[in-house]
């Protein structure tokens, strides 16, 4: 449910020993750009089990003065990467379990899953981590439900990413949920980085990217986000980008994760969204300049990827000043 409190959102992101300089640094950066209303949309702390010097996995020292009573005071804690994944420290054991029977939402990122799923906050749910970790996780908590190609996964309160950049794609989501589509297409842009990797993007652990070498069809998928509201087809895509159809397919699925037609889906979603929140065009008129069609299609395709109608959504995360 989106962040309704009116002060900032606090946010704790523990460190343990030895942390990811990078998955640390991610939740501060993203979080940190969020401005709402003029004032800042949320407070990051960094905290560890013994505040002081924490070792990084590529040997440097952190200083985090903060201790775990910093999840106490949070609504969001974030567990960032950690080479603890034999040995998990049982205090963030426990503070994680703490924090899930008081009703905080909880997310980790990359190897930050083994924390949660020691504390047994991933048992039965749906859970991702760094793909070459995936298969270990599996092993040592068969409870948990494993989905290992995919970017990020949200099963209630618990979140997982897997490693890497995709905890800056689990930030903007949880950036999206509590602000809205138009905040945090905000901060990916201060950030610059992608707004719209879902997180059912495949990780792309066999297939990695191509160089771009002029056969990327980045140009094709810019050209789209210009017609939206027009009718494209597989033929259309295909024509633009001087393939087949079954090339660009084969092409789009390796660049995205997606067919081209479940791509334009998200991205009509996407503007919907935008739209909403931004505009006060009636319903039916950001159905068809999202290229959704109808109010109807509209509702049931935000009704599917948000929960929410479009007039609740709008209500929700409008960004438009009333009289």
């Amino acid at each position: 449910m989106p962040f309704t409190c009116p002060r900032p959102h606090r946010v704790a992101v523990i460190a343990a020993r030895p942390v990811s300089m990078f998955n640390l640094a991610v939740p501060e950066m993203l979080f940190g750009k969020v401005r709402v209303d003029g004032g800042p949309g949320y407070e990051v702390e960094l905290c560890t089990s013994d505040p002081g010097s924490v070792g990084t996995g590529g040997g440097a020292e952190l200083v985090i003065g903060q201790g775990l009573d910093a999840v106490e005071r949070a609504d969001t804690v974030v567990v960032a990467g950690t080479g603890s994944r034999e040995d998990p420290d049982p205090r963030v054991v426990a503070v994680l379990r703490q924090a899930a029977r008081a009703g905080k939402r909880v997310a980790s990122i990359c190897t930050g899953a083994f924390l949660l799923a020691e504390a047994g906050l991933l048992d039965g749910r749906q859970a991702t981590t760094y793909w070459e970790y995936t298969g270990q996780l599996a092993a040592r908590y068969p409870a948990v439900v494993m989905e290992p190609d995919v970017l990020f996964v949200q099963d209630g309160q618990m979140l997982t990413s897997s490693g890497y950049a995709a905890g800056i794609d689990l930030c903007l989501h949880i950036i999206r949920t509590d602000y809205g589509a138009a905040v945090a297409n905000t901060v990916a842009r201060l950030a610059l980085v992608a707004p719209v990797r879902h997180g059912g993007q495949a990780q792309f652990t066999d297939t990695p990217l191509p160089a771009e070498t002029g056969t990327s069809l980045a140009a094709t998928r810019a050209w789209a986000m210009t017609r939206l509201d027009a009718p494209l087809t597989l033929t259309d895509l295909a024509r633009h980008a001087a393939v087949s159809v079954r090339t660009l397919s084969r092409r789009f699925h390796a660049e995205t994760g997606l067919s081209p037609l479940q791509w334009l889906l998200h991205q009509r979603v996407e503007r919907a969204k935008q739209l909403l929140e931004t505009t006060t065009l009636p319903v039916d008129q950001v159905a068809r300049a999202s290229g959704l069609g109808t109010a109807d299609s509209l509702r049931q395709h935000l009704l599917r990827r948000a929960g929410l109608t479009p007039s609740d959504y709008r209500a929700t995360f409008t960004r438009l000043t009333t009289a």
